[in-house]
Protein backbone atom coordinates (compact mmCIF):
# COMPACT_ATOMS: atom_id res chain seq x y z
CA UNK A 1 0.00 0.00 0.00
CA UNK A 2 2.71 2.42 -0.94
CA UNK A 3 2.55 4.87 -3.40
CA UNK A 4 3.08 2.71 -6.83
CA UNK A 5 0.21 0.63 -5.41
CA UNK A 6 -1.94 3.73 -5.19
CA UNK A 7 -1.91 4.05 -8.80
CA UNK A 8 -2.13 -0.06 -9.66
CA UNK A 9 -5.22 -0.34 -8.02
CA UNK A 10 -7.43 2.36 -9.76
CA UNK A 11 -6.08 1.28 -12.81
CA UNK A 12 -7.65 -2.21 -12.38
CA UNK A 13 -10.62 -0.68 -10.87
CA UNK A 14 -11.17 1.09 -14.20
CA UNK A 15 -9.96 -1.99 -16.32
CA UNK A 16 -13.41 -3.70 -17.42
CA UNK A 17 -11.95 -6.67 -18.11
CA UNK A 18 -10.62 -6.64 -14.35
CA UNK A 19 -13.21 -7.81 -12.16
CA UNK A 20 -11.98 -6.97 -8.45
CA UNK A 21 -13.60 -9.20 -5.83
CA UNK A 22 -11.06 -8.40 -2.97
CA UNK A 23 -8.15 -6.77 -1.58
CA UNK A 24 -5.86 -7.71 0.84
CA UNK A 25 -3.02 -5.55 2.78
CA UNK A 26 0.04 -7.14 4.30
CA UNK A 27 0.68 -5.31 7.42
CA UNK A 28 4.44 -6.48 6.36
CA UNK A 29 4.50 -4.09 4.12
CA UNK A 30 4.88 -0.45 3.45
CA UNK A 31 2.23 0.54 5.04
CA UNK A 32 0.61 -0.51 8.81
CA UNK A 33 -2.74 -2.95 8.48
CA UNK A 34 -5.31 0.12 9.72
CA UNK A 35 -4.03 2.74 7.84
CA UNK A 36 -3.47 0.32 4.89
CA UNK A 37 -6.95 -0.81 4.95
CA UNK A 38 -8.30 2.40 5.04
CA UNK A 39 -6.57 3.51 2.09
CA UNK A 40 -7.17 1.23 0.39
CA UNK A 41 -10.90 1.41 1.26
CA UNK A 42 -10.82 5.09 -0.20
CA UNK A 43 -9.06 3.97 -3.56
CA UNK A 44 -12.12 1.72 -4.41
CA UNK A 45 -14.31 4.11 -3.65
CA UNK A 46 -12.61 6.79 -5.52
CA UNK A 47 -12.46 3.86 -8.20
CA UNK A 48 -16.24 3.31 -8.31
CA UNK A 49 -16.66 0.51 -6.31
CA UNK A 50 -17.41 0.61 -3.05
CA UNK A 51 -18.09 -2.46 -0.86
CA UNK A 52 -15.16 -4.37 -2.17
CA UNK A 53 -13.89 -6.67 0.56
CA UNK A 54 -10.86 -5.30 2.36
CA UNK A 55 -8.49 -7.25 4.86
CA UNK A 56 -5.23 -7.14 6.04
CA UNK A 57 -2.66 -10.17 7.62
CA UNK A 58 0.09 -10.31 9.92
CA UNK A 59 2.10 -7.39 10.53
CA UNK A 60 5.59 -9.09 10.74
CA UNK A 61 7.59 -11.49 7.81
CA UNK A 62 6.76 -14.94 8.30
CA UNK A 63 10.71 -15.45 9.62
CA UNK A 64 13.03 -12.66 9.43
CA UNK A 65 13.01 -8.85 11.19
CA UNK A 66 13.07 -7.24 7.55
CA UNK A 67 11.30 -3.99 7.23
CA UNK A 68 10.46 -1.09 5.25
CA UNK A 69 12.81 2.54 6.51
CA UNK A 70 10.14 4.11 9.32
CA UNK A 71 10.12 7.39 7.21
CA UNK A 72 8.39 5.53 4.50
CA UNK A 73 6.20 3.77 6.47
CA UNK A 74 5.38 6.81 8.30
CA UNK A 75 4.81 8.64 4.80
CA UNK A 76 2.46 6.03 3.10
CA UNK A 77 0.45 5.67 6.66
CA UNK A 78 -0.33 9.11 6.36
CA UNK A 79 -0.75 9.12 2.27
CA UNK A 80 1.20 11.87 2.09
CA UNK A 81 -0.94 14.09 3.54
CA UNK A 82 -3.56 13.44 0.39
CA UNK A 83 -7.43 12.45 0.93
CA UNK A 84 -9.63 9.85 -0.50
CA UNK A 85 -13.47 9.24 -0.60
CA UNK A 86 -14.80 7.97 2.85
CA UNK A 87 -16.39 4.39 2.01
CA UNK A 88 -19.37 3.71 4.28
CA UNK A 89 -17.96 -0.09 3.81
CA UNK A 90 -16.11 -0.96 7.10
CA UNK A 91 -13.16 -3.51 6.48
CA UNK A 92 -13.86 -7.34 6.19
CA UNK A 93 -13.71 -9.08 9.53
CA UNK A 94 -12.21 -11.94 8.21
CA UNK A 95 -8.12 -11.53 8.09
CA UNK A 96 -6.01 -11.48 5.00
CA UNK A 97 -5.61 -14.74 4.72
CA UNK A 98 -9.50 -16.26 5.52
CA UNK A 99 -10.43 -13.76 2.81
CA UNK A 100 -8.09 -15.07 -0.11
CA UNK A 101 -8.60 -18.42 1.36
CA UNK A 102 -12.62 -18.17 0.74
CA UNK A 103 -12.41 -16.21 -2.25
CA UNK A 104 -10.18 -18.15 -4.23
CA UNK A 105 -12.02 -21.38 -2.65
CA UNK A 106 -15.91 -19.69 -3.63
CA UNK A 107 -15.23 -19.03 -6.99
CA UNK A 108 -16.74 -20.65 -9.95
CA UNK A 109 -13.71 -20.02 -12.48
CA UNK A 110 -10.23 -19.79 -11.48
CA UNK A 111 -9.08 -16.53 -9.91
CA UNK A 112 -6.21 -14.60 -10.91
CA UNK A 113 -3.97 -13.45 -8.22
CA UNK A 114 -1.68 -9.99 -8.70
CA UNK A 115 0.85 -9.41 -5.93
CA UNK A 116 2.25 -5.77 -5.11
CA UNK A 117 3.79 -6.41 -2.13
CA UNK A 118 6.06 -9.00 0.47
CA UNK A 119 3.92 -12.60 -0.65
CA UNK A 120 3.35 -13.23 3.58
CA UNK A 121 -0.68 -13.24 3.16
CA UNK A 122 -0.60 -15.37 -0.40
CA UNK A 123 2.55 -17.94 1.34
CA UNK A 124 0.62 -18.00 4.62
CA UNK A 125 -2.67 -18.73 2.86
CA UNK A 126 -0.91 -21.53 0.22
CA UNK A 127 0.73 -23.09 3.66
CA UNK A 128 -2.74 -23.39 5.30
CA UNK A 129 -4.49 -24.71 1.95
CA UNK A 130 -2.48 -26.04 -0.51
CA UNK A 131 -5.32 -27.11 -3.04
CA UNK A 132 -5.61 -22.91 -3.47
CA UNK A 133 -3.58 -23.42 -5.89
CA UNK A 134 -5.73 -25.60 -8.32
CA UNK A 135 -8.28 -22.88 -8.87
CA UNK A 136 -5.79 -20.01 -9.57
CA UNK A 137 -5.58 -19.05 -12.81
CA UNK A 138 -2.27 -17.08 -12.59
CA UNK A 139 -0.36 -15.14 -9.63
CA UNK A 140 1.65 -12.36 -11.59
CA UNK A 141 4.29 -10.70 -8.75
CA UNK A 142 6.23 -7.71 -8.88
CA UNK A 143 9.11 -8.49 -6.88
CA UNK A 144 12.50 -9.78 -7.70
CA UNK A 145 15.56 -9.48 -9.49
CA UNK A 146 16.55 -11.92 -12.61
CA UNK A 147 19.87 -10.15 -14.59
CA UNK A 148 18.91 -6.51 -12.87
CA UNK A 149 20.63 -5.63 -9.76
CA UNK A 150 18.31 -5.56 -6.71
CA UNK A 151 17.34 -1.96 -5.56
CA UNK A 152 17.56 -2.36 -1.59
CA UNK A 153 21.46 -1.67 -1.61
CA UNK A 154 20.71 1.76 -3.51
CA UNK A 155 18.13 2.78 -1.29
CA UNK A 156 18.40 5.36 1.64
CA UNK A 157 18.17 2.63 3.68
CA UNK A 158 21.75 1.63 3.53
CA UNK A 159 21.30 -1.88 3.77
CA UNK A 160 24.44 -4.50 2.43
CA UNK A 161 22.47 -6.08 -0.46
CA UNK A 162 22.84 -5.39 -4.20
CA UNK A 163 21.07 -8.31 -5.34
CA UNK A 164 17.44 -8.75 -3.31
CA UNK A 165 14.22 -6.49 -4.68
CA UNK A 166 12.40 -4.93 -1.50
CA UNK A 167 9.23 -6.94 -2.01
CA UNK A 168 11.20 -10.45 -1.77
CA UNK A 169 13.47 -9.30 0.61
CA UNK A 170 10.78 -8.29 3.17
CA UNK A 171 9.97 -11.60 3.61
CA UNK A 172 12.42 -13.78 1.90
CA UNK A 173 10.90 -17.26 3.29
CA UNK A 174 6.92 -16.29 1.98
CA UNK A 175 8.56 -15.90 -1.43
CA UNK A 176 10.51 -18.82 -1.24
CA UNK A 177 6.93 -20.72 -0.12
CA UNK A 178 4.87 -19.24 -3.41
CA UNK A 179 8.09 -20.47 -5.95
CA UNK A 180 8.07 -24.12 -4.40
CA UNK A 181 4.26 -24.09 -3.70
CA UNK A 182 2.86 -25.40 -7.59
CA UNK A 183 0.88 -22.36 -8.38
CA UNK A 184 0.66 -20.88 -11.86
CA UNK A 185 3.37 -17.93 -11.43
CA UNK A 186 4.76 -15.28 -13.64
CA UNK A 187 7.00 -12.66 -12.22
CA UNK A 188 6.95 -9.12 -13.15
CA UNK A 189 11.26 -8.02 -12.00
CA UNK A 190 13.39 -5.37 -11.70
CA UNK A 191 14.39 -6.70 -15.28
CA UNK A 192 10.94 -5.50 -16.76
CA UNK A 193 10.09 -2.60 -14.35
CA UNK A 194 13.29 -0.92 -15.21
CA UNK A 195 12.04 -0.13 -18.74
CA UNK A 196 9.05 1.91 -17.55
CA UNK A 197 10.27 4.77 -15.03
CA UNK A 198 8.11 7.43 -13.87
CA UNK A 199 9.63 10.46 -15.68
CA UNK A 200 9.09 14.47 -15.85
CA UNK A 201 8.09 14.26 -19.22
CA UNK A 202 5.21 11.84 -18.40
CA UNK A 203 4.02 13.56 -15.06
CA UNK A 204 3.72 16.46 -17.43
CA UNK A 205 1.18 14.88 -19.29
CA UNK A 206 -0.49 13.53 -16.48
CA UNK A 207 -0.45 17.58 -15.50
CA UNK A 208 -2.06 18.47 -18.42
CA UNK A 209 -4.53 15.45 -19.25
CA UNK A 210 -6.41 14.12 -16.05
CA UNK A 211 -9.83 14.12 -16.52
CA UNK A 212 -10.97 11.94 -14.10
CA UNK A 213 -11.02 11.70 -10.24
CA UNK A 214 -8.93 8.53 -10.29
CA UNK A 215 -6.54 10.60 -13.07
CA UNK A 216 -6.29 13.65 -10.48
CA UNK A 217 -5.39 11.76 -7.49
CA UNK A 218 -2.57 9.89 -9.60
CA UNK A 219 -1.51 13.43 -10.34
CA UNK A 220 -1.35 14.39 -6.87
CA UNK A 221 0.37 11.21 -5.46
CA UNK A 222 3.17 12.16 -8.38
CA UNK A 223 3.22 15.43 -7.47
CA UNK A 224 4.15 14.38 -3.53
CA UNK A 225 7.04 12.18 -5.29
CA UNK A 226 8.30 14.75 -7.46
CA UNK A 227 11.73 14.83 -6.01
CA UNK A 228 11.77 11.29 -6.37
CA UNK A 229 10.81 11.75 -10.07
CA UNK A 230 13.75 14.02 -10.77
CA UNK A 231 16.26 11.81 -9.23
CA UNK A 232 15.16 8.93 -12.05
CA UNK A 233 14.94 6.46 -9.00
CA UNK A 234 10.85 6.15 -9.05
CA UNK A 235 9.63 3.60 -11.17
CA UNK A 236 5.86 2.12 -12.58
CA UNK A 237 6.75 -1.22 -10.46
CA UNK A 238 2.88 -2.02 -9.08
CA UNK A 239 1.15 -0.55 -12.24
CA UNK A 240 2.98 -1.97 -14.38
CA UNK A 241 2.60 -5.49 -12.97
CA UNK A 242 -1.04 -4.47 -13.08
CA UNK A 243 -1.03 -3.52 -16.80
CA UNK A 244 0.81 -6.61 -17.88
CA UNK A 245 -1.88 -8.90 -15.82
CA UNK A 246 -4.38 -7.18 -18.50
CA UNK A 247 -2.13 -6.75 -21.60
CA UNK A 248 0.62 -9.44 -21.73
CA UNK A 249 2.05 -7.87 -25.43
CA UNK A 250 3.70 -4.99 -22.81
CA UNK A 251 6.26 -7.41 -22.01
CA UNK A 252 8.44 -9.93 -23.33
CA UNK A 253 8.67 -13.48 -21.16
CA UNK A 254 11.12 -15.90 -20.59
CA UNK A 255 11.53 -18.89 -18.35
CA UNK A 256 14.29 -19.90 -16.11
CA UNK A 257 15.16 -22.38 -12.55
CA UNK A 258 14.70 -19.97 -9.89
CA UNK A 259 15.12 -19.93 -6.00
CA UNK A 260 14.65 -17.27 -3.55
CA UNK A 261 17.51 -16.79 -1.24
CA UNK A 262 16.41 -16.91 2.12
CA UNK A 263 19.40 -16.51 4.20
CA UNK A 264 20.16 -13.76 5.88
CA UNK A 265 23.14 -12.13 4.61
CA UNK A 266 24.09 -9.82 1.69
CA UNK A 267 22.04 -11.69 -1.19
CA UNK A 268 18.83 -12.19 1.23
CA UNK A 269 15.79 -11.52 -0.47
CA UNK A 270 17.42 -12.37 -3.70
CA UNK A 271 16.88 -14.67 -7.07
CA UNK A 272 19.39 -17.32 -7.95
CA UNK A 273 19.86 -20.05 -10.61
CA UNK A 274 19.40 -23.76 -9.09
CA UNK A 275 18.80 -26.72 -11.64
CA UNK A 276 16.50 -27.89 -8.56
CA UNK A 277 14.06 -25.22 -8.63
CA UNK A 278 10.85 -24.36 -10.08
CA UNK A 279 10.85 -22.82 -13.82
CA UNK A 280 9.30 -19.07 -13.03
CA UNK A 281 8.33 -17.33 -16.07
CA UNK A 282 9.11 -14.13 -15.94
CA UNK A 283 8.73 -10.67 -17.47
CA UNK A 284 12.34 -10.11 -19.24
CA UNK A 285 11.58 -6.76 -20.69
CA UNK A 286 8.69 -4.38 -21.05
CA UNK A 287 7.61 -1.36 -23.00
CA UNK A 288 7.47 1.45 -21.26
CA UNK A 289 6.03 4.17 -23.83
CA UNK A 290 2.82 1.54 -24.67
CA UNK A 291 2.50 1.29 -20.94
CA UNK A 292 2.25 4.70 -20.29
CA UNK A 293 -0.13 5.11 -22.90
CA UNK A 294 -2.19 2.22 -21.95
CA UNK A 295 -2.06 3.30 -18.32
CA UNK A 296 -2.95 7.21 -18.85
CA UNK A 297 -6.28 5.99 -21.11
CA UNK A 298 -7.16 3.75 -17.76
CA UNK A 299 -6.85 6.54 -15.56
CA UNK A 300 -9.32 8.54 -17.59
CA UNK A 301 -11.57 5.94 -18.34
Amino acid sequence: MAADDWLAIPYLLKRPEAAIQAITVTGAGEAHCEPGVKNALGLVALGGHPGLPVACGRERPLQGNHIFPTAWRDGVDSLYGLTLPEDDNAASTQTAVELLTATVQSSPQKITLLTLGPLTNVAEALQATPTLKDNMEMIYMMGGAVDAPGNVGVSEAAIDNDFAEWNFYIDPHAAGIVFQSGAPLTLIPLDATNQAPVTVEFYNRLKDEHATPVAKFAFEALSENHGFIESGGFYFWDPLAAAILTDESLATFETRALTVVEDEGPRSGGLAISDSSPIIRFAASADGKQFEQVFLEALNR
